[in-house]
């Protein structure tokens, strides 16, 4: 597995990290959740040198940070984990907001700690930065934390480069993490040159736009399923945009692979500043995007890609419009 290290001023982990979120949460229900081989897809991950797990303490209420818990036990050496804090859940599965208050992070710290059965997390952020908390609080928040001990480094999640650059005068940010795929590359417009202008890395999460870029998607979704409420995936647009997919599909025929592999070596290939987050739940869905780390794309294939799907070239919001706000856009 090669390495990548995020930022001047963060650790050295694998090329990818592994997204955990759909073990517990977003794509289905309680009653389908597979822990055995969302467990066995952890394991199977550390075996091929994945060192970098992706989670948050919302994700299944708490459930992702005990099944890594019961993953890691006995490799946690081997592992580095990154979670994000702040989101606000209910009983029945909902969200009702987000708190990055100073005290809310420090209070999040403590249940994440004793979830994950850690004495320190590896890298903490913010899952979202909403309006009214200043974000140099509750970085100085966890700024404190990293003096205390109980987290290594400091991450963003969905920041403008205006958060970033305020963060970042309060303690060094390791990476940014943002959707960035073929599907999605608004963070050229500024994000990206300001973290590089920083020295902080990227976390690319939604390198498949949700599978969109899988080419394999069907064209409908459980309603417990988020996509069913996105707008890029409303019956009209993912139409159309699954069209947009024949393009990828055409170049991987003659590269003899996978579309999904494309698009995460595409990722891969736009800077050694990016670490993409492959996310998955089943092992044989691993052993395919893993496959994307032996592709070579040549500087004019980079650029046929990126020339073939321009930002906005998809129909449709990722989000919600009520969640559009919180995010790059």
């Amino acid at each position: 597995m090669n390495t990548r290290k995020l930022g001047l001023h963060g650790p050295t982990v694998s090329a990818v990290g592994l997204g955990c979120m759909g073990m517990s949460d977003f794509y289905g229900s309680k009653a389908t959740r597979d822990d055995v081989e969302s467990l066995a897809t952890i394991h199977a991950a550390l075996d091929a040198g994945i060192t970098l797990l992706d989670t948050a303490d919302y994700y299944g209420a708490g459930h992702n940070e005990l099944l890594i818990r019961e993953a890691i036990k006995g490799r946690k050496e081997r592992s580095m984990i990154c979670v994000k804090f702040g989101g606000l859940r209910t009983p029945d599965g909902g969200f009702t907001g987000v708190d990055i208050r100073p005290e809310a992070v420090k209070n999040f710290a403590a249940y994440s700690l004793t979830r994950l059965g850690m004495d320190t997390i590896d890298i903490y952020q913010p899952g979202r930065i909403p309006p009214g908390v200043p974000i140099e609080d509750t970085v100085a928040a966890v700024s404190d934390l990293i003096q205390a001990g109980y987290v290594r480094y400091l991450a963003l999640s969905e920041a403008s480069p205006e958060q970033l650059r305020r963060a970042h005068k309060i303690h060094p940010v390791c990476a940014v993490q943002v959707e960035y795929s073929l599907a999605t590359r608004i963070i050229e417009k500024e994000l990206l040159a300001v973290a590089r202008e920083l020295g902080v890395g990227i976390l690319a999460y939604g390198v498949l736009s949700r599978g969109l870029l899988s080419g394999a998607l069907g064209a409908s979704f459980e309603p417990t399923d988020f996509r069913a409420h996105a707008p890029r995936f409303t019956t009209e647009n993912l139409a159309e945009n699954r069209k947009r997919v024949e393009t990828l599909e055409r170049f991987a025929e003659r590269k003899a692979c996978t579309p999904t592999q494309i698009a995460i070596a595409w990722v891969l290939h736009r800077g050694h500043d990016i670490v993409p987050l492959v996310g998955t739940s089943n092992r044989r869905r691993l052993q395919e995007n893993l496959g994307a780390l032996k592709i070579r794309l040549s500087p004019p294939e980079v650029q046929e890609l990126s020339d073939a799907f321009p930002e906005g070239s998809f129909r449709g919001e990722r989000y919600p419009s009520q969640q559009m706000g919180m995010v790059v856009h």
